[in-house]
């Protein structure tokens, strides 16, 4: 989820690692088995600012491998910054419920290292930050959006019936690749160097993931001075996945760096714009990128019109509260798409999946206002998106209440039984996954020499499995 560029991911791991591994900062050593950190689990970012809508926050104290620490007791004590949202009650493992502190102070010992926290709104809108402090270990912390939906306006009056995607899908997003390549770093497989896009697709992936900035070469962007993910570098990696037999999903950010839920940053360029400009930058830039894709020989099979967009993109006018000009942006990279390739499907990328309240607002929102698309696709980190349970349910529960293919778009952690979930999806609407970053984050596939190491094998089976081409 909240992705950083290479060196900054590389800087960052590096810093866990260092902190991991001393009592940095009055924290405590990050041993298996002892709390390291308060992780929260919120099921919905996402709220009506109506003074009634209620979510609740899982808060489980977890160990430096993930995992809860169930002797934990430590005393959590909860914050809630801003005036659209506050804690109701605090709910415990053994039955007890705490509620309105004489104190003012909401606090409470883990039971088994774990407790929830109900969280309601208040009638104003805008961001609530949610904390979670103990002494010694780290903060848990989360950013939630207070709306008002307002009356749905549609985007277009045009019936749409969507688009079924035939291929089963095991995809990687690489986008990373020219940038490990430019460090020097060569891939291997069984000792035999080769370009890592034909070792992934020999261990049955069968689509790429590419993600697209408008000007990472700016000194703001993603990738300053350079440009990685920008048209030319994409239209290079393009040509690489079609030349090994592969098929590819782009990824529009609309923005000159990192786009996801907790940032949606307009590209600079198009700063200053009034609404209907902006619809047309959005038009224009999608209509670009496509448009030299396809006279190269490489169009899209699949885009994203925005990346993890459950809180908006392209801030402040496409952002959640702003629903309808939201759906109209989303609408005039969907015009740009089909204007070059009507046969390209859409997805739509929300980075919700555990948490199925928030995905239906956001789908139901989409479909008042008439959005056009085929494929609903889901990040799933189980750290911030629930429980595989979670998924699973959710899944279910999309594809029969939208009658649309999902997939999980995103995702390192719990790798077959991610897959297993992602293939497994009712009435037929099961399309597959896409990993993250496997070359160098997380979950690596491959050491940091390039050489791959046996978590590649898991691909292996699942293509079998699922019958992958």
């Amino acid at each position: 989820m909240f992705k950083k560029c290479f060196l900054l991911a590389l800087i960052a791991f590096l810093l866990i690692f260092s902190f991991s591994a001393t009592n940095a900062q009055g924290r405590r050593k990050g041993l298996p088995g002892q709390p390291f950190e308060v992780q929260i689990t919120p099921y919905k970012t996402t709220m009506k600012a109506d003074g009634r809508d209620t979510a609740v926050i899982a808060v489980n104290i977890i160990d430096n491998e993930g995992k809860t620490v169930t002797t934990a007791d430590n005393l959590v004590t909860f914050v809630v910054s801003g005036k659209a949202g506050k804690i109701i009650r605090i709910q415990k493992g053994d039955n007890k419920t705490i509620e309105a502190p004489a104190s003012g102070i909401w606090q409470v010992r883990a039971y088994h290292g774990k407790c929830d926290v109900i969280l309601q709104t208040t009638t104003e809108r805008g961001a609530i930050k949610f904390e979670a402090k103990a002494d010694s270990l780290w903060t848990g912390s989360t950013d939630i959006q207070a709306v008002w939906p307002g009356i749905a306006h549609p985007v277009t009056m045009a019936k749409y019936k969507p688009k079924t995607v035939k291929d089963k899908i095991l995809g990687a997003d690489i986008s990373f690749l020219p940038e490990l390549e430019s460090h020097g770093i060569k891939f291997s497989d069984d000792g035999v160097q080769r370009d890592a896009i034909d070792i992934l697709k020999d261990h049955g992936f069968n689509y790429i993931r590419l993600r697209i900035f408008n000007d990472p070469a700016n000194a703001k962007g993603y990738s300053p001075g350079k440009g990685f993910c920008d048209l030319e570098h994409t239209k290079a990696m393009a040509k690489r996945v079609k030349a090994a037999g592969m098929k590819f999903l782009l990824d529009f950010h609309y923005s000159d760096t990192w786009a996801d839920p907790g940032k949606q940053f307009k590209p600079a360029a198009w700063e200053g714009e009034d609404f209907t400009a902006l619809k047309k930058s959005v038009h224009d830039f999608t209509v670009k990128a496509m448009r030299e894709l396809k006279e190269q020989g490489t169009t899209p099979d699949m885009v994203q019109v925005g990346n993890e967009i459950n809180h908006g993109m392209i801030w402040p006018e496409g952002a959640i509260n702003n629903l309808d000009s939201l759906s109209q942006l989303i609408y005039a990279g969907i015009k740009g798409v089909k204007e070059v390739s009507p046969k390209t499907s859409i997805m739509l990328h929300i980075a919700l999946g555990g948490q199925n309240a928030e995905s239906r607002f956001f789908l139901d929102n989409m479909a008042e206002r008439n959005v056009p698309f085929d494929v609903i696709g889901l990040s799933y980190y189980p750290k911030w998106h629930g429980t595989l349970v979670d998924l699973k349910n959710n899944m279910a529960d999309l594809a029969t209440r939208y009658h649309k293919q999902v997939m999980v778009a995103e995702y390192t952690h719990l790798k077959r039984e991610v897959n297993d979930i992602a293939f497994n999806v009712p009435d037929e609407k099961s399309l597959g996954t896409f990993i993250w970053e496997p070359l160098n984050t997380w979950e690596q596939i491959f050491d940091r020499n390039g050489k791959s190491n046996e978590l590649i094998n898991i691909y292996q089976e699942v293509a079998k499995k699922y019958g992958i081409k």
